[in-house]
């Protein structure tokens, strides 16, 4: 069977839709599993040993582009899929699969697709509350699962493939010391300061982890750079070689490997969050406004820490530098403490194996 899946444009989404790849390849093993996607995304479908390739999307979020569209399906008819799997919602996305001539074309009803997908769901939010369950599930028919708790268990979560020399490799690159354990710190959040964790409570857990002995990696895009840059300068001025602020300077590729490195990862919640639970590191993550109830991070490893419930459609807060107060709430020394717990089991585990 070949398969065409339309993926997801965001760093988190794009993680979570693994867990349909790998669930497609675990009922079907002779499948051949291609994702379009923006090209960026190339160095996460690389990573996943079931996905056979990454074919890039051109159009970017808001562009119709029918007559585009129309091409990219027609350039596809000669592969031969036989089902199309559209994870984005919009009218638009279904398109290429339609243009293609792909014979089953399934996904979520999205902007009253009727028509351009043939396997159109219904989808009952209260029934399936999470984004994973939603993507797994349309690897069934839909007369066999109605619900989350007809998909078989355990689900099959992403898992990201990194080897060692890429790590010792990478961390030379950057300049980080084999001889000190590494923590990442993803400080950054898409859409406004109120889903970051204060920069002086980073700084403080960083001060700390530097005097037991750690080295710190700071990740993010570009806009995350001040962030980061407040984050060292707040340190001693003797720990701040300690603290690499790679935000921005890393391409995703790296960064992906330098994650791999670490011995745990602080997250605010984000993309980069989600790729560490990938990569099995153990994590601690930081939810403010923004509710773990429908994308929480995918793995045993992971601790999410909020001290508020629901979800808030903020993106700047009332605090000082447009912080939100649920998140000045938790405190460097609660982060701590859930972060030196995970790193004890985390070693555990390892030295049984």
């Amino acid at each position: 069977m070949k398969i065409l899946v339309i993926g997801p444009s965001w760093v988190g989404d794009m993680m979570m839709s693994q867990s349909l790849y790998r669930t497609l390849k675990a009922n079907h093993p002779d499948a051949v599993i291609d994702v379009m996607a923006p090209a960026w995304c190339r160095p996460l479908l690389s990573r996943m040993p079931e996905v056979n390739e990454a074919l890039p999307m051109p159009l970017g979020h808001g562009a119709l582009a029918l007559g585009e569209r129309r091409r990219l399906g027609h350039a596809l008819r000669d592969k031969g899929y036989d089902r199309a799997y559209v994870l984005p919602n919009s009218f638009k996305s279904a398109l290429v699969p339609f243009f293609a001539g792909i014979k089953t074309r399934t996904g979520w009803r999205g902007e009253m697709r009727y028509g351009v997908l043939n396997d159109a769901r219904v989808l009952d939010k209260a029934a399936w509350p999470l984004m994973v369950e939603r993507y797994v599930a349309l690897a069934y028919d839909k007369s066999r699962v109605r619900r989350a708790s007809d998909l078989p268990q355990p689900l099959l979560w992403p898992k990201l493939d990194v080897n060692d020399a890429e790590k010792v490799a990478t961390s030379a690159a950057f300049g980080l010391s084999p001889a000190r354990p590494l923590i990442g710190f993803c400080p950054g959040a898409e859409f406004g300061p109120a889903k970051r964790w204060p920069h002086y409570h980073y700084a403080e857990l960083a001060q700390t982890l530097i005097d037991k002995g750690f080295q710190l990696a700071l990740f993010g895009s570009a806009k995350d750079k001040e962030t980061g840059e407040q984050i060292v300068q707040s340190l001693h001025p003797d720990a701040r070689e300690r603290c690499h602020n790679l935000a921005g300077e890393t391409q995703l590729e790296q960064a992906v490997i330098l994650l791999a490195q670490c011995r745990a990862v602080v997250s605010n919640d984000s993309g980069l969050m989600h790729i560490a639970a990938a990569l099995d590191r153990p994590l601690v993550a930081l939810y403010g406004p923004s509710s773990p109830d429908f994308t929480p991070p995918l793995s045993h490893k992971a601790r999410v820490i909020r001290m508020i419930t629901g979800y808030h459609r903020v993106r700047k807060g009332d605090a000082a530098e447009g912080y939100h107060q649920s998140l000045i709430d938790i405190t460097p020394e609660r982060v701590l403490a859930e972060l030196e717990t995970l790193l004890e089991k985390n070693q555990e585990s390892e030295c049984r194996f």
